[in-house]
């Protein structure tokens, strides 16, 4: 019996016995997420794939598998993780990608202004968080999981009216409330992937008295104008202090409240270029903490962003 499958694509097409030879009887697990486990895959010429494997208990389902190949076949970028192969036969739906030697970010960021900007029409990818950025050999971030991806009908269009996507943490409030989202949504979702780079630590900071949003555990340290106590205490103080200040300037700038207060993701990718030619530079270790660069960052900060 020929199952014709639903997804219009130029990838091979692979058989569910097929997937299970590659992933030697699904032998290794690399990963898990919404959509089901992710296995180690080894093609005929060697090639490691990574093949997700749509669970029949899975939160995302049938829509969201087709949505995400869909997505990975028009779009292209170094940034974005490569869909190899697909499998889509009957209950058996797998998606086979580039593997990601190192995982992903959240175990150890240009594809996103890509998505908003580089394409027609634009794509928001309603999910991004750590874990779906994923690392190659050579530490290269990849863009994965467009399961909740979605593209705007029209280049006139502001935004996608539909059910709540994202995970907790990482979801704009604006939109959460409204079930509008919008490019915007993803650059509040950033701001938080860059708090995380920046502190090191989670986007739910777990206390034993309370959970903490990680944009709340920051304001009032940044308040105080201690750089230190904010980056992540595993590089030790190795850090520049105005580059420092640069990048929680930048995380600042995406997590307002408001969307419109919110940079575009091209203003973002110009902003961190900066950030990274300044710590290139800047070949003098500087006081941490220094007062005076605190100020300079706060009066370049819009004062809505420190309000209670």
């Amino acid at each position: 019996m020929v199952i014709e499958s639903n997804i219009k694509v130029k990838n091979r097409q692979y058989s569910y016995s097929e997937i299970v030879e590659i992933t030697d009887c699904f032998k290794t697990i690399v990963g898990e997420g919404g959509f089901g486990k992710v296995y180690l895959g080894i093609l005929k010429d060697e090639t490691q794939v990574a093949v997700k494997l749509l669970s029949p208990s899975s939160k995302q389902g049938y829509k969201e598998f087709q949505a995400e190949a869909q997505v990975l076949m028009i779009v292209h970028h170094r940034n974005l993780v490569s869909l190899v192969g697909y499998c889509d036969e009957g209950e058996n739906n797998a998606l086979i990608y580039e593997y990601m030697v190192n995982g992903n970010l959240h175990q150890h960021l240009s594809g996103l202004e890509y998505l908003h900007n580089g394409c027609k029409p634009s794509i928001i990818h309603r999910d991004l968080k750590t874990s779906n950025i994923l690392l190659n050999e050579n530490m290269q971030a990849k863009i994965a999981d467009f399961g909740l991806s979605r593209a705007f009908a029209a280049e006139n269009d502001s935004h996608v009216s539909t059910r709540p996507a994202g995970t907790l943490g990482y979801l704009d409030p604006e939109s959460q409330a409204s079930g509008n989202f919008n490019k915007k949504s993803d650059v509040y979702s950033f701001g938080i992937v860059l708090f995380e780079l920046i502190t090191g630590r989670p986007a739910i900071i777990r206390e034993p008295e309370e959970d903490t949003h990680i944009v709340d555990w920051v304001y009032p340290i940044i308040e105080s104008g201690d750089i230190q106590s904010i980056v992540d205490p595993r590089l030790q103080g190795k850090f520049h202090t105005n580059s420092a200040w640069k990048a929680v300037e930048i995380a600042m700038s995406c997590v307002p409240t408001a969307a419109i207060q919110r940079p575009d993701m091209s203003q973002v990718l110009a902003e961190l270029k900066e950030c990274l030619a300044l710590e290139m530079s800047n070949g003098t270790k500087q006081k941490q903490g220094d007062r005076g660069q605190y100020d300079n960052f706060k009066k370049s900060t819009h004062n809505d962003l420190f309000a209670a």
